[in-house]
């Protein structure tokens, strides 16, 4: 492929010649014949091969019959419309010299084909000789154009049309280009040069008339003279503070317009840097799309933006984020569909996701004709006049698309506006790509937990789901003592595993009903050791380092008689002491092989005889705290028992995962609201009342299963809005609860309520 050598600068001013003067030619017919785009025209900072130059020029020629274009199309550059920035870069050299003197450096931002020298001959006569770079091949046209380039420039300072000379040229066999410019000198050169006569013919004047002793006449002509030479200084000077002052104000301009384009500059960089600080601590899809709008919305120049994401069967786009759009354009976004596998379906968003490519469109009427009945009505309805749609690829595979839009009359999009976009959505593509591969270890680890704390439990009937329920009443003390997250997490994994190492007990004396020997209960003991063995095999690392220790000393007890190690006091670590109350309460409340459930309020009061011996005070208080929060117990008295409850109907607000089976098809989704007797899902698929339905979520706070049968009681979809509250979804009915899921449904919603 050829390299890109000639700024779209350019053809740009060959655009506006055509739309002035030959407005009968098709602008995007001719561009679409030289392989270019009108966004890629209007960008400054674009380049073309020298196969794109001559496609346009030869097309150009046709279509206006005009075979010297080239050079009018040069001449061009003195309107004030034609070369924006670089007019105003042209006037600030004060004058035509200067600006020639400069050529090299000016012609350097249009052209890397040729290399370009000045020679001054006299103050309003130039040489400049063109050479074209190794590997070059120009045409004709070209050196036409640079002709007419010249004469516009000297035309730009107020100056008449100059003589252009052409004395060698490569197309005649040539080395180079040589072109000889004269200009006509200017009024304050002329002015200047009279004065500069004056005064010397007025000095020989004067000294003959001394000689001569004519002082009458000298006294009347030296007063003459000085007011003739005053007069003339007057009006150089002031014809040149005003060439000054209008140079001095184009370079004001131009100063302004690179300030404008070093702000924006600077916007980008600091975009691009919050992104990856931001996304750097990011690890749910949610959270990744809802900071990347957020600094999209501060840093761009954007009315609005959004992010669509495909479905997990890839058959549509849903909208997952956005900026800038009411909620009534919200809801319609909403309820479109932008179908990904309908063969009928031609819309830009469904191209740029199958094809993996960036469309920018300045003006709706450019593609009005290709859009259907229903994508005009769309667009009209959310008052879209030019958008850009990017679309959203990690490792070869489209996920989504991001699209920004303008609805009031802005700066034309350009290609640098596509670069920067497709440069966040690579970005936003890399970060789903991990926070998947995050999620799916995270749900990789826990599978693994529970299938190894199940491993143990499993082994006696009496003791299945023991971790589990350790494990919840160990969070709910971590939550009142206010531990941060990182330890709650650390104490959670060491409370699934704590008796890991009672796989080395054997079945006789795990299920024994009477009472150990004592070398049966030394064997029981060895477990804790046994614990910290196998799980200090394990490569745990960061927050996990700790998880062998913790778990290996959970009957350690603070005042030193506890084992493995006689552990005391602090020495004992924290998530052992909160496990050690846990576990003693969840074994002695549960019904063993050698013994009957402990009513619950002995078992407190066991609880509170402890403190000070085996467990610390505080953590006692903290699980009776949560205890009685999260089962709403209630002291026995003396006319009424203890009472061990969970508020059933209660309905709370609660965002969990959900996967769910209809008509044999599987999907994902997140729960919006839960009670005993059904929940909300927020769902864009297409389910009907009355269809059965089961469901599996993952409980956030211990990871425990539900697993439960449903029918779909009703539907909340934009068309038919029931509870405006809710987005777009379902509700379930549950009908039936597999295995313990009703009790781990039932305690997850009572901690909810209460904490809510």
């Amino acid at each position: 492929m050829s390299s890109a050598i000639y700024n779209s600068r350019i053809i740009d001013y060959y655009v506006r010649l055509i739309t002035s003067k030959y407005s009968y030619v098709n602008v995007s017919e001719l561009l679409h014949h030289a392989g270019m785009k009108a966004y890629e025209v209007a960008d400054q900072g674009h380049w073309f091969t020298q196969e794109q130059i001559d496609l346009f020029y030869e097309k150009l020629v046709q279509l206006t019959g005009n075979e010297n274009i080239a050079r009018e199309a040069g001449r061009y550059a003195a309107s004030p419309a034609a070369l924006g920035v670089m007019r105003q870069y042209a006037l600030g050299l004060i004058g035509p010299a200067n600006a020639f003197e400069l050529i090299n450096k000016a012609t350097s931002n249009f052209t890397k084909s040729s290399n370009y020298e000045s020679r001054k001959i006299s103050s309003n006569k130039v040489e400049i000789t063109v050479t074209p770079r190794i590997g070059i091949v120009e045409k004709p046209f070209q050196c036409k154009n640079r002709i007419g380039f010249f004469e516009a420039l000297v035309v730009v300072f107020g100056f008449k049309l100059p003589h252009v000379q052409h004395p060698e040229c490569i197309f005649n066999g040539g080395e180079s280009c040589r072109y000889i410019v004269t200009w006509e000198r200017s009024l304050s050169v002329y002015l200047r040069r009279v004065g500069i006569a004056v005064t010397i013919v007025f000095t020989f004047m004067s000294l003959f008339m001394a000689a001569t002793g004519r002082w009458t006449v000298l006294e009347i002509l030296l007063p003459l003279f000085v007011s003739l030479v005053c007069i003339l200084a007057i009006v150089v000077a002031k014809i040149e503070n005003s060439e000054m002052q209008a140079s001095l104000d184009n370079t004001r301009e131009s100063t302004e317009k690179l300030i404008e384009q070093i702000d924006n500059n600077y916007n980008n960089a600091l975009m691009t840097n919050e992104i990856g600080q931001a996304l750097s601590t990011c690890t749910n899809s949610e959270d990744i799309l809802a900071n990347v709008c957020q600094i999209m919305k501060k840093r761009l120049n954007y009315d609005r933006g959004l992010i669509l994401i495909a479905n997990s069967d890839r058959s549509k786009l849903v909208l997952h984020n956005g900026y800038g759009y009411s909620h009534d354009q919200l809801g319609l976004l909403d309820s479109v569909s932008f179908n990904l596998d309908s063969p009928n379906s031609k819309g830009i968003f469904t191209i740029s996701f199958h094809e993996q490519k960036p469309f920018l469109i300045n003006d709706l009427k450019e593609i009005e004709e290709t859009l259907s009945p229903q994508s005009q009505s769309f667009v009209k309805r959310v008052g879209t006049q030019a958008f850009i749609c990017c679309p959203i690829v990690c490792e070869g595979k489209s996920i989504g698309l991001l699209a920004v839009d303008n609805v009031k009359t802005k700066n034309p999009l350009v290609q640098s506006d596509i670069s920067l976009l497709m440069g966040i959505a690579s970005v936003i593509g890399i970060s789903l790509r991990n926070a998947d591969l995050i999620e799916s270890k995270v749900r990789q680890f826990n599978s693994v937990l529970q299938v190894l704390s199940a491993s143990i439990d499993a082994r006696d009937s009496l003791t299945a789901g023991h971790s589990e329920k350790v494990t919840e009443y160990s969070i709910g003390i971590c939550r009142e003592l206010n531990l941060s997250t990182d330890e709650c997490e650390k104490i959670r994994v060491a409370a699934l595993l704590h008796d890991y190492g009672k796989i080395g007990v054997p079945d006789a004396i795990l299920k024994k009903e009477g009472s150990l020997t004592p070398e049966e209960y030394d064997t029981v003991k060895a477990h804790a050791g046994k614990t910290r063995e196998i799980l200090a095999r394990i490569n745990f690392e960061g927050i996990y380092r700790e998880v062998p220790d913790i778990a290996g000393s959970h009957h350690e007890k603070v005042d030193g008689s506890g084992y493995p190690q006689g552990l005391k006091g602090r020495d004992v670590p924290l998530g052992s002491k909160i496990i050690a109350v846990a576990d003693y309460f969840e074994a002695v409340t549960a019904k063993r092989h050698y013994r009957a459930p402990m009513p619950l309020d002995e078992a407190f009061q066991l609880l509170r005889d402890e403190c000070g011996k085996q467990f610390e005070s505080r953590i006692v208080e903290a699980f009776l705290s949560y205890y009685s929060k999260a089962y709403q117990y209630v002291p026995p008295t003396r006319d009424e028992p203890a009472v061990f409850s969970v508020r059933g109907g209660t309905r709370v607000s609660s965002s969990v995962p959900v996967s769910f089976i209809v008509d044999g098809n599987s999907y994902d989704a997140v729960s919006r609201d839960l009670s005993m007797k059904g929940i909300f899902v927020a769902s864009h698929e297409d389910v009907h009342e009355g269809t059965p339905i089961e469901i599996c979520m993952t409980l956030p706070d211990n990871f425990q299963t539900v697993e439960a049968r449903g029918r779909i009681a009703w539907v909340n979809r934009r068309q038919e809005i029931k509870k405006t509250t809710l987005p777009t979804g379902f509700g379930i009915e549950l009908l039936e609860f597999k295995e313990k899921a009703e009790r781990f449904m039932e305690e997850f919603i009572s901690r909810c309520a209460l904490e809510n």
